[in-house]
């Protein structure tokens, strides 16, 4: 790889509305455009919180239950906002900032395409399959069925969840991060008064359990993708879609998927490198894996932070590299990774010090308490460098220079499945498990921002 050869001496095209992002302050602009998606994932914070409250309320096994099918709709969420999400945002983002609105707005209408027949492919995959990975995740019996009401429900309509958040990263493309947040706001209180009401046979209403509390997520994002398709067809967007005149362009595909579908693979490394871990830790005892899942809980929550400056990055970036302006685009993306390393790191380090702050929420056990302390002590200091991986991931999305993230990602993957077999094996104590996850976690920052640093960018 090599450091690219200064482009801004190309002359800038001429800025829109919308291109004030090629000129405008960079931290204060980066700032503006987190805000709303910081606010946005408080809202899906929070249709964790009730909808876990809820599915509580309906027993041990639909608890249980639900833990098997988490880690497929948290996939199916990550690969179309994260993923193929960021592919959308970038493309479009420039060829805006090319000054090519046209071609912009051809581009949404292909991203549409992709999402709908990504929707389908979950669904179709998830309705034959989806008890046969629940059952190889440990699911039998009573649980596995739970699993089966949610999951059946849910991945019927995975096309709205596909849709919804494909359509708000065309918006994001823009630069506008406001409507999407406010429609994932408002997906959210209809997940969660939709949810609780069917799930739990509220106000007059049959008691549909596990069924039910999918229906209110599959009623949401339906509710959320209209919305969106309507705003962006009536012309009060941005950018304005035209299906008049449509053709499909395989070079329009190709530049959604060139980004979007090596993107998909940083999920998948995500939720293996979850499910590989947990099942090495659960062979030290439910206390250790209690623990853990206390830690893995924060990182959950702080997840969030470096998708809000993440995600305002891609336009910024996009757009400048759109009008060739590289510079500027790398001091976006140093910019995001900075703030999100900072803040996300600062929490790390108050948890490492105070582990009582955050613990004693859930539980007063002295062994998991124990085991908890002992996880933020050693992979606490270390949240800096995932937050400023998990950023820049989202910026080399901008850019369209993906390829050096992902492998950052493999390597955090490898570290934690091949070193955690390796110290399970030798008996190593739960402690070097923790201080393993720490150093998986530095690896992944300091490898994507290595890429970040030698990838080309521009043309």
């Amino acid at each position: 790889m090599t450091i690219d050869a200064p482009l801004d001496a190309r002359p800038a095209v001429p800025s829109a509305p919308a291109n004030s992002l090629l000129n405008a302050p960079i931290l204060p602009t980066l700032l503006k455009l987190a805000l709303p998606n910081a606010i946005a994932m408080v809202g899906t914070t929070l249709v964790a919180v009730f909808e876990t409250s809820y599915i509580g309320r309906l027993g041990t096994e639909p608890l249980a239950g639900i833990a098997l099918v988490f880690p497929f709709v948290m996939l199916t969420q990550m690969m179309s906002a994260g993923a193929m999400g960021g592919g959308v945002s970038s493309a479009i983002s420039r060829a805006i900032g090319a000054g090519e609105r046209d071609r912009a707005a051809t581009l949404a209408l292909h991203a549409a395409m992709i999402g709908a027949c990504a929707g389908i492919f979950f669904t179709a995959v998830m309705l034959m399959f989806g008890r046969t990975f629940y059952t190889l995740l440990g699911g039998s019996g009573g649980v596995l069925e739970q699993a089966m009401q949610y999951s059946h429900v849910l991945f019927s309509g995975a096309i709205s969840i596909w849709l919804v958040n494909t359509l708000a990263s065309v918006v994001r493309g823009t630069g506008d991060m406001r409507i999407p947040s406010v429609t994932l706001i408002g997906t959210a209180l209809v997940q969660i008064t939709v949810g609780g009401a069917l799930g739990l046979g509220l106000f007059g209403l049959p008691k549909l359990g596990m069924g039910g509390v999918a229906a209110g997520q599959l009623t949401a994002f339906t509710l959320g993708a209209l919305f969106l398709a309507w705003y962006l067809l009536s012309g009060r967007s941005r950018l304005t879609l035209k299906l008049k005149g449509f053709t499909f362009q395989r070079a329009m595909f190709f530049d959604i998927l060139k980004v979007g579908a090596v993107s998909c693979l940083s999920p998948l490394q995500t939720v293996l490198t979850v499910l590989i871990f947990t099942k090495i830790l659960a062979g030290y005892g439910t206390e250790i894996l209690a623990g853990y899942g206390m830690g893995s809980r924060l990182e959950f929550l702080l997840t969030p932070i470096s998708f809000a400056f993440g995600v305002a990055s891609v336009p910024m970036v996009g757009m400048a590299i759109g009008a060739g302006l590289v510079t500027r685009a790398r001091q976006v993306a140093w910019t995001a990774g900075l703030a999100a390393g900072i803040t996300v790191g600062a929490i790390g380090l108050i948890v490492a010090a105070k582990p009582a702050l955050w613990v004693s929420l859930f539980t007063s056990d002295p062994g998991v308490t124990a085991a908890a302390h002992s996880y933020f002590t050693w992979a606490g200091p270390a949240f800096a460098f995932f937050g400023i991986g998990a950023c820049l991931y989202f910026s080399s999305q901008g850019a369209a220079k993906v390829g050096g993230p992902v492998m950052a990602g493999t390597a955090r993957l490898l570290i934690v499945g091949g070193g955690g077999w390796l110290l399970a094996s030798a008996g190593a104590p739960a402690w070097q498990m923790f201080a393993l996850v720490g150093v998986a976690m530095v690896v992944y920052g300091l490898g994507t921002a290595l890429s970040v640093r030698l990838t080309r960018w521009g043309k």
